[in-house]
């Protein structure tokens, strides 16, 4: 079902894995756009890159599937494309977006034979049913392309792998149900390369309050919102490094505090910094569900005071914005340009964005940018308009500005 794979991939994406192999190899084409659209949803949800398998017979498969966000697309060897196709993919998209799996046990490959895909234009060998063998290391050490290994982990071993120098990454489902983290942390313990949370300065050169503690401000690291603030023993800041969950020590409890243990709540760390002074940590997480025991996102939600101003923060003005449109979409009001836009549709609200542009490149030739910043702003609206009509959000445009860099 898409929703349970949906959950799993985040769960993934929260508990330590790097990356995210996603794949459906059947020639169905309604199966395949099934798929692609729990992909699509998936983007929406996780931060880390994530890879496509697919069935690609043309352009466009290999193009849907890269346009969902994914860092590359993998095609099977025995499924590749007739050479035509083959080549207009590889011409219309750099080698590190395109893939190769290679069943290892049915298709042994040699370097040399690896290294043909490569010269076409595919950057990344995934090799699965391998055997650790001198043949197979004398493979990957000698191709041109970037290899992962996809392994199900109940013949090979994991730290064995990526002993290699040459393999990048292991894809496998064999930490669905187990501790990623503590696997990481064996991994580097035997000098494997993998990214885990370390602490750069000891706890000892924090400066505690009397009591032993240190106050820890966290954030939500999407937004910058304030969402709670905790305190910290050397213990608890010690199993936040090591599981990647924020925990805290419980004044009130006197006892450690993995927060979301009862709620479901987890925060997954993001990023640990330190002020200037050594005297308390700024954590940027991953909330899942509220961070306040009353249910609320925030602990800070009593209004003291407070004076109006204007927010010109450009992300925050363009999502209230958008908030707005959203709002007039789902809730009409009588008299509303934007109800007036979506209820002409689709064609009224290209046009208009079509209008606005030509009106932004006869502005720009204007010495005085006065008229260029309206004509800007006005486009802005109307391509939120359009955002809206089709499904998309700030977020969907911001990722996919990430991807490009």
């Amino acid at each position: 079902m898409p929703g349970s794979v949906i959950s799993l991939a985040d769960r993934y994406a929260c508990e330590g894995a790097d990356g995210l192999y996603l794949y459906n190899f059947t020639g169905d084409e309604k199966s395949r756009e099934e798929f692609l659209a729990t992909v699509r949803q998936i983007e929406k949800k996780i931060d880390i890159p994530f890879y496509v398998g697919i069935y690609v017979a043309r352009f466009e498969d290999a193009k849907k599937a890269l346009y969902t966000g994914a860092s590359m697309v993998v095609m099977r060897k025995a499924l590749l494309p007739v050479d035509k196709e083959l080549q207009e993919i590889t011409d219309r998209f750099s080698k590190d977006k395109l893939a190769l799996e290679v069943d290892m046990r049915a298709d042994f490959m040699t370097a040399e034979q690896l290294d043909e895909y490569y010269e076409l234009g595919i950057g990344t060998a995934v090799l699965k049913h391998i055997d650790t063998t001198p043949s197979f290391s004398d493979t990957i050490a000698q191709t041109k392309m970037r290899v992962m290994v996809r392994d199900g982990l109940i013949r090979n071993d994991l730290a064995e792998i990526l002993s290699y120098d040459t393999v990048s990454a292991v894809l496998t489902n064999y930490f669905e149900d187990k501790d990623i983290y503590k696997a990481k942390k064996a991994l580097k313990k035997k000098n494997v390369d993998v990214e885990v949370f370390e602490s750069l300065i000891d706890f000892s050169d924090f400066k505690l309050l009397d009591n032993g503690l240190i106050p820890v401000v966290v954030q939500d690291y999407r937004t910058n919102e304030v969402l709670m603030v905790a305190y910290m023993n050397e213990d608890s800041y010690k199993m936040t490094i090591d599981t990647g969950k924020m925990t805290y020590y419980s004044r009130s409890r006197k006892k450690l505090w993995l927060k979301g243990e009862t709620s479901g709540h987890f925060q997954y760390v993001k990023s640990l910094m330190i002020d200037c002074d050594n005297d308390t940590i700024l954590a940027k997480v991953r909330q899942i569900g509220a961070a306040c025991h009353t249910g609320n996102r925030s602990c800070f939600f009593k209004e003291l005071a407070k004076k109006d101003y204007v927010s010109t923060n450009p992300l925050t003005v363009l999502m209230d914005d958008y908030d707005i449109i959203m709002s007039r979409k789902n809730n009409p009001k009588e008299g509303s340009y934007t109800n007036y836009l979506f209820d002409k549709g689709i064609d009224k609200i290209l046009k208009k964005c079509g209008e606005e542009a030509v009106e932004i490149i006869i502005a720009a030739k204007n010495p005085d940018a006065e008229e260029l910043k309206y004509e800007i702003a006005d486009f802005l609206y109307h391509m939120m308009v359009l955002m809206a009509e089709c499904g998309l959000d700030w977020n969907d445009i911001t990722k996919e500005l990430v991807n490009r860099r």
